[in-house]
């Protein structure tokens, strides 16, 4: 055979590349050649997660090692093809952590029970709020601060739940 086809010791060794493993080409959309550029020089966006916990009472000693990598994905996001992230606006949740500007982490496949942190359209207008079940049977939709009124759930409303909060990202 003259042409074509594998040659014996052609091409670069197994494992001496870069990631020293093999490696297989694949094909992306142009718009995403960047991003995957980014998440494989960051070895999947993983940070140190220290293995001392910081006390939040009087000051210890600090231990420098490093337990393990965290992916915040794999930390944060059980289900990621039902997880949305959205902005909140607003003060009626703030008793709850949750204050204007913070980032929710909203999964779709949590059933909505009794005082869950729910993302909701109530008749068209989204609203973020605990979802509460009273002993007669009537839905409510509780706000976390004493400022703001619970909402009625009736049955001339339209509700849809859109999922429910299991983070909030919160900058200090």
């Amino acid at each position: 055979m003259t042409h074509g086809g594998p040659r014996k010791g052609a091409g670069r060794p197994k494992g001496r590349g870069p990631y020293g493993e093999a490696t297989q080409p694949i094909r992306l959309p142009i718009s995403l050649i960047d991003s995957v550029q980014k998440f494989v020089a960051n070895k999947g966006y993983q940070l140190p997660l220290y293995s001392s916990k910081v006390p939040a009472g009087f000051p210890s000693p600090a231990d420098d090692h490093i337990d393990k990598k965290l992916d915040l994905n794999e930390h944060l996001i059980k289900h990621p093809a039902a997880t949305f992230f959205v902005t909140v606006t607003g003060h009626s949740m703030i008793d709850a952590g949750i204050h204007e500007n913070d980032i929710l982490i909203v999964d779709r496949s949590i059933t909505p029970t009794h005082g869950k942190i729910v993302v909701a359209a109530l008749d068209g207008q989204l609203t973020v709020k605990r979802l509460h079940q009273s002993k007669n049977g009537k839905l409510y939709l509780m706000p976390e601060n004493s400022k703001f009124q619970p909402i009625e759930i009736k049955e001339e409303n339209e509700i849809y739940i859109w999922g429910i909060v299991t983070n909030v990202i919160h900058s200090v």
